[in-house]
């Protein structure tokens, strides 16, 4: 599935052109490699998303095509979320 609508559908990003913005400026790693909004991600792969002054690392769990969102949080398993002063940090 593809990076920008598995943020879609589990509403980690609410929007789909919000989260292929997110990753087109280079603030999402999948597995501690630099993702494009086109980049496949797959069970078992981290995500880390930078947006603001937050990181948020989770899991992939699950791949749905479309989900309740009382089901989105299923998709995935949050790591860490973190606060950052410097929003051009992602280390």
């Amino acid at each position: 599935m593809r990076l920008d609508k598995f943020l879609k559908v589990s509403r980690i990003i609410k929007r789909r052109p919000v989260a292929k913005e997110v990753a087109d400026k280079g603030r999402i790693q999948v597995n501690g490699i630099l993702a494009k909004s086109s980049s496949n991600v797959k069970i078992g792969d981290q995500i880390k998303i930078q947006f603001g002054n937050k990181i948020l690392e989770v899991e992939v769990l699950e791949l749905r095509d479309s989900t309740k969102k009382e089901d989105a949080e299923k998709m995935y398993q949050i790591i860490s979320e973190k606060r950052v002063e410097n929003s051009d940090n992602l280390d």
